[in-house]
This record gives structure tokens, sequence and C-alpha cells, in this order.
């Protein structure tokens, strides 16, 4: 008998500045951030031990960079995994500040 799929939502929280991955409702990772001058910083990005391995770090980047694309900003990626997934996704390059 197959599990029921997990229900991913991705949402940015502005008071905190990150953008907020949820698994089945729960806080499961999070992408620091911060806006200066049309460019969006983004500086730490982590996903509990636990849930690695799922992808969740992959969706919740592309989510944040697909987003900030639709504010119009660029992106410096301090956070190495953020530098990491824009080398691996060319399509984001775009954005580089």
């Amino acid at each position: 008998m197959d599990t029921p799929a997990e229900s991913v939502e991705i949402t940015r929280n502005v008071a905190l500045s990150r953008f907020e991955i949820r698994l089945d409702g729960e806080l499961v990772g999070l992408a620091d951030h911060f806006d200066d001058d049309g460019i969006r910083a983004f500086t730490h990005t982590e996903v509990d031990p636990t849930h690695r391995g799922k992808g969740l770090a992959g969706k919740l980047v592309g989510h944040a960079l697909r987003e900030t694309r639709a504010d119009g900003l660029k992106v410096d990626p301090v956070c190495p995994h953020v530098a990491g997934f824009i080398r691996r996704h060319p399509e984001y390059g775009d954005l580089l500040a």
C-alpha cells in the first residue's frame, strides 16, 4: 500500500525576511535573505536534518528565486547552497547581481 504524499507549502515570511518550507504544516526549512537597493541577498538556507534527502532545499530555493524574479530583483547568493543551485540551474543565472 502506498503512503500518502506529503503536503509541501512554501511561503515568504516578510516579518522574518525569509522563505519557509512546511511539510504537512510543520516548518522544516528556511532561506534567510535581505533586500537592499534592488538586490536580494540570500544569506542562509537550511532544512531540518530529519527531512534532508527529499529535495526540499531545492524546492525552497527554486521558489525563492522565482519569487525574486517576479519582484524584479537581482540575487546575491551569499549562501553556498543558493550559489550552487544557480550553478546547477543556469535558467536562474540572469538573476545574479
